[in-house]
């Protein structure tokens, strides 16, 4: 009897013992000819086992990637890709660059920063008027979004102000929707999108018992 105690480590346990039975064979055999062949064989078995590396780019070089790494990088074979080395299991994953360090405020998001500063360059007079309470109208709902508390228009001017740097002012006489009207959209919005959510699952499924 076979005790786990007893038996190899596995590097990628997805493919099982018996892959794992059979790197091992391969390395023990002197003849490289045959030791290329059994690689190859093991190859074609570990993508007929995992076909959902199919849908992997270059899904080959990924199994022949496995097949070393199973063996320790101790198999001796003609692979057809460059054969990787053992740091590529202890090589920490890049960290990812996030843009949104310098957003003043996060619940209106980058792109309204952008149209903001598109507003700044249109020339004084009624087509950025109306563009300046358009975009107070929008950072009102978002902000209401995020936070669903009540938020009065000297705030959201105040915001608007700090967001391009004094350049773009909400008129004293503008009145930007009212906050219940705004709320209340955003309810039946969320109301909808809930009722569509659950609408196509129901059709999945009856879709599925077909």
């Amino acid at each position: 009897m076979e005790y786990n105690t007893s038996r190899s480590n596995m590097n990628i346990s997805e493919y099982g013992r018996n892959i794992q039975k059979m790197i091992e064979y391969t390395m023990t055999v002197d003849d490289r000819e045959k030791r290329n062949k059994l690689a190859r064989a093991t190859i074609n078995i570990m993508g007929q086992l995992n076909p959902h590396l199919r849908d992997v780019t270059d899904f080959k070089h990924k199994l022949w990637d496995h097949l070393f790494i199973m063996s320790d990088f101790k198999l001796d074979v003609d692979s057809p890709y460059p054969k990787p080395s053992a740091e590529i299991l202890t090589r920490k994953p890049e960290k990812l660059k996030y843009n949104n360090n310098d957003i003043k405020f996060k619940h209106y998001g980058r792109n309204l920063e952008r149209m903001i500063a598109k507003a700044i360059e249109f020339p004084e007079g009624e087509e950025k008027s109306a563009l300046i309470k358009l975009i107070a109208n929008h950072m009102k709902k978002s902000y209401l979004t995020w936070n669903r508390e009540s938020v009065n228009d000297n705030e959201i001017a105040e915001h608007l102000s700090i967001l391009s740097d004094g350049k773009l002012k909400l008129d004293k006489d503008v009145r930007l929707n009212h906050t219940s009207e705004i709320l209340s959209k955003n309810k039946r919005r969320r109301h909808q999108q809930k009722h569509s959510s659950s609408r196509n699952q129901h059709y999945k499924g009856k879709r599925s018992q077909q």
